[in-house]
């Protein structure tokens, strides 16, 4: 990638390169993505899901010129698929071959043979690690992952190096700027949260959502952006399985837009509510909760609320 440009001096510089990005960070996601790119130490953003945890990863990318490496977490996750593994199939091979070509050769030989780099497949955080040019590391959901492998990943950021017993210590060349994901599923350990920054994002404010929505879909009309914000704040306020998140808010509006649509009265509403709406039971919920509000030409001015 090269080089990468100088970290914007403030934590304005910061927000307004996350603005360039296509991310509207708020004070405090802005405050923290400058400490961690200043102290070097590692974000832990939690939060509900959709709300722009693993978007603001992405953002930091692009506005740093660092490339994304994103290591998704999941029940199971173990070392072999976060760190590294051996390519038993490529050893196999060679070992075959070089017992073909030299019937007297030992094990030592052939050991010292297949155990270098060349049959090493490295795992994200490995490859974050050894990155000639600076990388953001995305550690995403980290509460899909158990304790065990909280406890290795403590090692990995504290030191930012990873021993090979076959290769030895791989110390990193440059420093990742890494962000923790997590839905709060489960809480983490006290260790890990020590060692990071913490940032909490939820879901915005009718007009910070109002803006983040026209951000991407400039040719919606301000008046039909206010009320598709207001309706999906509605729709947030009921007992969901799974509530609407940012990125859905945004997919509505180009639906609207391509449609066509002047107005969201509950006829659109109603022909377009599986845009927002994912899970059976929560489309019978808000058709009866939020489409018979929408027979009225206008919301109003509390119907965010």
């Amino acid at each position: 990638m090269g080089r990468v440009p100088e970290p914007p001096s403030s934590v304005d510089g910061v927000r307004s390169s996350l603005g360039d990005a296509g991310y509207l960070a708020g004070e405090s996601a802005a405050l923290v993505s400058f400490l961690a790119e200043r102290l070097g130490k590692p974000v832990l953003v939690e939060g509900p899901a959709g709300v722009g945890k693993t978007e603001l990863a992405k953002a930091l990318s692009r506005a740093s010129g660092r490339r994304l490496v994103r290591l998704q977490c999941y029940e199971g996750l173990d070392e072999a698929k976060a760190l590294y593994e051996w390519n038993y199939r490529k050893q196999l091979l060679r070992i075959q071959a070089e017992s073909a070509a030299h019937e007297s050769a030992g094990w030592e030989q052939a050991r010292g043979d297949i155990f270098s780099e060349e049959f090493l497949l490295a795992r994200p955080l490995l490859e974050a690690i050894s990155s000639a040019d600076p990388v953001v590391l995305l550690i995403d959901e980290i509460d899909k992952a158990d304790q065990e492998f909280e406890a290795m990943l403590l090692e990995v950021l504290s030191d930012f190096q990873i021993s090979i017993p076959e290769l030895g210590v791989i110390t990193a060349a440059t420093h990742p700027l890494v962000v923790l994901t997590s839905n709060n599923t489960r809480e983490l350990t006290e260790a890990l949260k020590r060692r990071c920054l913490y940032l909490w994002l939820d879901y915005p404010e009718v007009e910070r959502e109002v803006e983040i929505v026209r951000l991407h879909a400039p040719d919606l009309d301000e008046r039909l952006a206010r009320r598709l914000v207001e309706v999906i704040h509605m729709v947030r306020a009921l007992d969901l399985k799974k509530p609407p998140s940012i990125a859905e808010s945004i997919d509505w509006a180009r639906a609207l837009l391509l449609l066509g649509a002047d107005d969201l009265d509950r006829a659109i509403f109603e022909r377009t509510m599986s845009i927002i709406v994912k899970h059976r039971t929560d489309i019978d919920l808000v058709a009866e909760r939020v489409g018979v509000k929408l027979s009225t030409p206008e919301l109003g001015a509390g119907a965010a609320g």
